[in-house]
């Protein structure tokens, strides 16, 4: 475990259209994080649509009714919210906010409309960094959806327009973009992006304040028992 990392209460921002395959990147570097001493506590979003085979409450998503969606919204109970496939999706407060105020670091995967919202934020903006993670190819996309079997052909060429769309609109609004053409080069590069801001957060420029200064005074002392 690396004494470099420190949990100071940053977000990661993780985006990128249907099938990507960005939950299979996230669940990858959070195990390799985790040895290095970077603990990534994953957000789960709220959704009004159903829960698919195989998926638990509060591990995927916290699934709830479209009436009790708007009830939270209307208390502004989320950091962000958007329609998502004519379903709505959101990201709840007290799981981000709480946490980062702890200053535990969160990671969320969630679409552009969503990221655009929290770099609006005034507070969360400066302790965010926002990673969109692009698919190699439109066949490639398209071939990862069906291979899913998790929609109806409407359903993918939905999909499939929207992640042009995202792509349009996000290519020149993301700190990093990751090309997932192979998943372990794209995991690193994910890892990577992460361990850079970590290294730029006020936490890690304090802690390297305060190396300084004791290896200043390690040589002051060395320097005065010689004298002695």
């Amino acid at each position: 475990m690396s004494s470099n990392f420190h949990p100071d209460g940053t977000l990661f921002i993780v985006s990128g259209p249907s099938g990507a395959g960005k939950t299979t990147l996230i669940n990858k570097v959070r195990r390799q994080l985790k040895r290095l001493g970077i603990y990534l506590y994953f957000s789960v979003s709220h959704t009004t649509r159903k829960a698919r085979f195989g998926e638990k409450e509060g591990r995927a998503y916290y699934f709830v009714t479209p009436e009790r969606f708007e009830q939270m919204a209307q208390a502004r109970e989320f950091i962000e919210h958007a329609w998502v496939h004519d379903q709505r999706y959101g990201t709840s407060k007290e799981e981000v906010l709480a946490r980062l105020n702890r200053g535990e670091d969160v990671i969320v995967d969630i679409d552009y409309q969503g990221a655009r919202q929290i770099a609006d934020h005034p507070d969360l903006r400066p302790r965010s960094l926002n990673i969109f993670i692009f698919p190699p190819s439109f066949e490639h996309l398209e071939q990862r959806l069906r291979d899913r079997g998790l929609n109806t052909e409407a359903e993918i060429q939905t999909r499939l327009q929207k992640a042009i769309d995202e792509i349009d609109a996000g290519k020149e609004f993301y700190e990093y973009v990751i090309i997932n053409d192979d998943l372990r080069a794209a995991a690193e590069c994910l890892k990577a992006a992460i361990i850079a801001k970590k290294l730029q957060t006020k936490t890690a420029l304090e802690a390297i304040s305060s190396m300084a200064e004791r290896l200043k005074e390690e040589r002051d002392g060395r320097s005065a028992r010689r004298r002695g």
